[in-house]
C-alpha cells in the first residue's frame, strides 16, 4: 500500500516536470535569447506585445532531473546553427561580385554626374541661343535642384517599401525618358518642365549607393562606397569633354541625348543586379535571401556558411516618423544640417571658381569691392579655354578621394567628415587677402578636394548608421535636403557675391565651419560597425553592454 502511495506521488511529480510553458523571446544579432517569464506574458499572446516585429513563441520544458534545461521551437532548432546576413558576407568576403557591382553602380554615378555637370553648360548656350535675362537661366538649374528634392525622399521610400532594385530600376528609367524627351523641347518653357523631372528621376540615384552597402563586408565598405566616387568624377569629366566635342558641331540638343546615353547602359544591366538579401530578409523572404547569398558566394568561389540564416521580419518601413525616433532624432538632425553643408558649400565653390576669375583684378575683388553686375540679356559662349577651367577644377575631386581613402578606415567616418569640413573653412580663409590669380585658384582647387570629399564620406555614413528598414529613406531624405543647400548657394555665389565678396566667403567660412563641430556631435561612430538589420539589434547591442 505505502509502495502504490509513493510510486503514485513519483507519477505526479514526474508529470509537473514535463509540464511546458510558453515563453516568449526576440532574437537579436549576437545569437542571444531574451526570454520573458511567464508572469510577464500572462494573458497575453504575441500579438498583443504591442510591435511590429514579428516574434517566435517556444516551448520550455522545466528543469529536468540533472539541472538542465530543454527547448523547442516550431521551425527552429536552438541546437541549429544560424547566421546572419553580416556573418554570411564577412564569410564570403570581397571577391569577383563585388567588383562586379561596383562598375554596375558606378555606371549610375557617371549618369547622375553628367545630368549634373550639364546644367553649367547648359545654361550659358541657352542664354544666347534664346536671349534669356539671367533669372530664366538660373531656373534651369534650380528648377532640376527642386525636382530632386521632391523625389529623393519618394525614391527612398519606394526603396524601403518595394525593394532597392525596384527603387532605383524606375528612377533610372524615369530620368532616361524625360533626358531624351527634353533634347526635343521646343521653347524654354517645355525645357524647364522636362528638366525638372529629370531632377525628379535623378533624386533617387544614391539608392544605389544603399544598394551597394548592403553587399560589403564591414572591413571593405569604407573603401568601396569612397572609391564610387570615383565614377563621378569620371562622369564630369566625360561631359565636359563630351561638351567640347559636340557644342562646337551638333549643338545642346545633341549633347542632352548623348548624356543620356549612360542611363540607358544601366538600365541594360539592371537585370543582372540581385536585389539586397537584407531587403529580403527584413520582408520575411528567407529563401530569396538565401538563394542571393548563394549566389555571391559562387561568384567569389567561396563556400556558404554552415546552418540557417536568421533575421527580423519588419511588417512596416520606410515611415519617416521613424526617423524622429529618440535613438535617431539627433543623429537625423545632424546628418540633414551635414548634408545642406555639404551641398552648399560644394555648388557654391564650383560657382565662386568662374565668378571670381571673371571678377577682374584679384584684389579689386576680393578686398570686398562690389562686382558690377553685367546687362542680363549680355551673353557669352564658352570657350575652349572655358571648357579646359571646368575639366581643370573637376580633376580636384579625385585628390579629395584619395585623401578619403586614407582617413576614413583609419581616424573613422566622424573624424574624417570634420577634416573635410575645417579644411575647407581653412582653405577659405587666404581668400580675404589681397593675393594672386595662382594662389586664390590653389586654395579653391584644395578646398574643393576636401568638400567633394566630405561628400563622400556623407555617402558613407549614412547607410552605416541606420537599420535596413528606414536606410533607403534616410539617403532620400537626407538627399533632398542637400538640394536645399544647391538651390540656394546660387544666390550666395553670384547674387550676393556682387555686392560683397567678403560677406560671400563668410557664408561659406561659418557654414563648414558649423557642419564640422556637427560631424563631432554625431553621436554613433560606425567604423568596422555591421550594418543594423533592424531597430531591434540596436537594441540587442545596448543590452550586451548593459550585461558586461
Amino acid at each position: 500500500m505505502l509502495q502504490a502511495s509513493l510510486k503514485a506521488v513519483q507519477n505526479k511529480d514526474m508529470d509537473q516536470l514535463s509540464k511546458k510553458d510558453n515563453v516568449t523571446y526576440k532574437r537579436w544579432s549576437n545569437h542571444e535569447v531574451r526570454i520573458r517569464g511567464e508572469v510577464d506574458l500572462l494573458g497575453h499572446s504575441d500579438g498583443d506585445q504591442g510591435t511590429e516585429n514579428e516574434f517566435c513563441t517556444i516551448a520550455s520544458s522545466r528543469v529536468d532531473s540533472e539541472g538542465k534545461k530543454s527547448a523547442t521551437m516550431s521551425g527552429f532548432d536552438q541546437n541549429e546553427e544560424t547566421y546572419t546576413v553580416d556573418e554570411a558576407l564577412e564569410t564570403i568576403g570581397f571577391g569577383k561580385f563585388q567588383w562586379k557591382m561596383s562598375v554596375v553602380t558606378g555606371l549610375s554615378w557617371v549618369a547622375d554626374a553628367m545630368e549634373m555637370m550639364i546644367l553649367c553648360i547648359l545654361s550659358p548656350q541657352l542664354h544666347c541661343e534664346w536671349k534669356l535675362p539671367g533669372y530664366q537661366v538660373a531656373l534651369i538649374t534650380s528648377v532640376v535642384f527642386a525636382g530632386m528634392g521632391v523625389g529623393s525622399p519618394l525614391w527612398g521610400n519606394v526603396s524601403d517599401t518595394y525593394g532597392r532594385k525596384s527603387g532605383l530600376t524606375l528612377c533610372i528609367c524615369w530620368a532616361l525618358i524625360y533626358g531624351v524627351l527634353s533634347a526635343f523641347a521646343p521653347v524654354y518653357g517645355w525645357l524647364l518642365f522636362l528638366r525638372g523631372l529629370v531632377g525628379f528621376g535623378i533624386g533617387g540615384a544614391p539608392q544605389s549607393v544603399t544598394l551597394y552597402s548592403e553587399f560589403l563586408p564591414v572591413k571593405s565598405r569604407g573603401t568601396c562606397i569612397t572609391l564610387i566616387g570615383a565614377f563621378w568624377a569620371i562622369g564630369s569629366v566625360f561631359e565636359v569633354l563630351l561638351a567640347l566635342l559636340i557644342m562646337p558641331t551638333l549643338g545642346w540638343r545633341w549633347l542632352l541625348f548623348f548624356s543620356s546615353v549612360p542611363l540607358a547602359i544601366f538600365l541594360c544591366f539592371c537585370y543582372w543586379l540581385p536585389e539586397s538579401a537584407r531587403f529580403h530578409l527584413l520582408t520575411g523572404k528567407t529563401e530569396k535571401a538565401m538563394a542571393t547569398l548563394a549566389r555571391i558566394a559562387k561568384d567569389n568561389d567561396k563556400p556558404m556558411p554552415k546552418g540557417k540564416l536568421v533575421g527580423h521580419k519588419q511588417t512596416e518601413r520606410g515611415r519617416i516618423k521613424d526617423l524622429f525616433t529618440p535613438k535617431y532624432r539627433r543623429t537625423t538632425l545632424l546628418l540633414w544640417f551635414i548634408w545642406f553643408a555639404n551641398a552648399f558649400s560644394y555648388y557654391g565653390i564650383v560657382l565662386l571658381t568662374t565668378e571670381l576669375f571673371q571678377a577682374g583684378q584679384p584684389c579689386t575683388a576680393i578686398q570686398g569691392a562690389k562686382i558690377e553686375p553685367s546687362c542680363s540679356l549680355e551673353c557669352k559662349y564658352l570657350t575652349s579655354g572655358d571648357y579646359k577651367d571646368l575639366l581643370w577644377t573637376t580633376l580636384a575631386e579625385f585628390p579629395g578621394i584619395l585623401f578619403i581613402l586614407l582617413a576614413i578606415d583609419r581616424i573613422g567616418r566622424k573624424k574624417s567628415l570634420a577634416l573635410c569640413f575645417f579644411m575647407f573653412s581653412l582653405c577659405m580663409l587666404p581668400l580675404f587677402a589681397c593675393i594672386g590669380r595662382m594662389f586664390v585658384m590653389v586654395c579653391i582647387f584644395i578646398a574643393r578636394a576636401f568638400i567633394s570629399g566630405g561628400f563622400q564620406v556623407a555617402f558613407v555614413y549614412t547607410p552605416e548608421v541606420y537599420p535596413t528598414e528606414t536606410r533607403a529613406l534616410a539617403m532620400g531624405t537626407s538627399s533632398a535636403v542637400s538640394r536645399v543647400g544647391a538651390l540656394i548657394t546660387p544666390f550666395v555665389a553670384q547674387v550676393m557675391l556682387r555686392q560683397s565678396v567678403n560677406a560671400t566667403l563668410s557664408f561659406y567660412f561659418i557654414f563648414c565651419l558649423l557642419g564640422g563641430v556637427a560631424s563631432l556631435l554625431l553621436p554613433i561612430e560606425t567604423l568596422g560597425r555591421g550594418l543594423q538589420e533592424s531597430c531591434l539589434d540596436q537594441e540587442a547591442e545596448q543590452q550586451t553592454a548593459t550585461n558586461k
